[in-house]
């Protein structure tokens, strides 16, 4: 299949216009303590910023990503992208796909995409001068939004802090990693429910550190500290394992994944093996707002809701905008990231993000001067 780059539609005067100009820049930021969650360890976290040029205007987007990003970015898909419509993002997307077809869509592949395609996205509603969400279609004010981090390498009482704050701000969920030390989940456990009390609810993530005997055990464990939702129990690579703890699992505890989608048929794949009661997706992994509204419609489609993982002011356009959409991640890392780089990021209140409607497109701005101390 072959999407021409020699068409714009965008007009400015008697100019045409397309996208003249394409940046990538990484920045690593240091976490503000070890961090670790069931299955991995890191002390740090990349991301990976695209901007797209074209009618004097830019648009912005950004994966958290592995630094080698930058090299795919501007050896691969820069030239797919230069000189392209900015009014028809879909077309930049299928055509960054055909380029990468044997380089494996999976991973960093799909993750520069989903950058480009939210920059792509944001420049289109610059240049038409409106919001993103209503350049997408807005369904609801606002997102509500759960309180993320617990990681497993906190003390009892960072855990209580952390939790016990976000309840404090009126959000109505928390959620906090489980996994690594199995014997001491239980008293972990316990600690986050004392310190956000009976009335919030607790969310636990396993990152797939269970084998699914082991996940339904816990499972039985967490119900009595009240857990509603229990996200990758098993590795997501292991939906028969998934569709296993699902059947079994207590009737108030939803099973969820969908963070490692990367691509619609990772989706469709999950949804068709029955493996869960939530649907996640990420923007900045699945091939951006292209893709996250093809999977929130896979969701409608087989009556599930979805969720979003992770980067909660480049979802929550979007998550405004999916009409199966129930909450977002408010990722402890993500949001420290997005305060220290962004001006014009959505405000919490009431336990909700809400898009800008003053702004046009995402309404992002990147500070870059603050940005530079961090350059890869």
């Amino acid at each position: 299949m072959f999407f021409s780059k020699s068409k714009p539609a965008m007009t400015k005067g008697h100019e045409k216009i397309a996208i003249d100009r394409f940046e990538v820049a990484s920045y690593t930021v240091p976490t503000d303590t070890p961090e670790s969650d069931g299955t991995l360890e890191w002390d740090r976290t990349t991301v990976v910023i695209v901007t797209v040029h074209a009618g004097g205007h830019q648009g912005l987007g950004y994966t958290y990503a592995d630094s080698a990003t930058v090299a795919l970015l501007n050896h691969a898909l820069r030239s797919v992208v230069m000189g392209m419509d900015p009014l028809s993002p879909p077309a930049a997307y299928m055509a960054m796909g055909q380029r990468i077809r044997n380089l494996g869509r999976p991973g960093v592949c799909s993750m520069a995409i989903s950058a480009v395609d939210c920059a792509l996205w944001d420049l289109k509603a610059r240049l038409l001068g409106v919001p993103l969400v209503t350049l997408l279609g807005q369904v609801r004010d606002a997102a509500p939004v759960y309180g993320s981090g617990g990681f497993t390498s906190y003390t009892d009482r960072q855990l209580a802090k952390q939790l016990g704050g976000w309840a404090k701000e009126d959000l109505c969920a928390v959620k906090m990693k489980i996994g690594r030390d199995p014997h001491r989940d239980e008293e972990r456990v316990r600690i986050a429910r004392e310190a956000i009390g009976p009335k919030v609810r607790l969310y636990v993530d396993a990152n797939g550190a269970y084998s699914p005997r082991q996940a339904l055990e816990q499972a039985d464990m967490l119900a009595r500290f009240d857990v509603r939702w229990f996200e990758e129990p098993v590795s997501s690579d292991n939906l028969e394992g998934m569709r296993f703890v699902r059947d079994r699992a207590p009737a108030r505890m939803e099973i969820v994944a969908g963070e490692y989608g990367y691509r619609i048929i990772d989706f469709q794949r999950m949804l068709a093996a029955g493996a869960v009661d939530v649907l996640q997706a990420d923007i900045t992994r699945c091939g951006g707002f292209t893709a996250f509204l093809q999977v929130a419609a896979l969701a409608r489609a087989n009556n599930l809701p979805l969720s979003s993982h992770t980067a909660p002011a480049l979802h929550v356009h979007a998550a405004c905008a999916a009409i199966p959409f129930s909450e977002m991640e408010y990722f402890h890392d993500h949001v420290r990231i997005e305060q220290m780089f962004f001006d014009g990021l959505p405000q919490l209140s009431g336990g909700k993000l809400r898009p800008d409607l003053s702004s046009s497109g995402n309404g992002l701005v990147f500070r870059r001067a603050d940005a530079e101390k961090f350059a890869a």
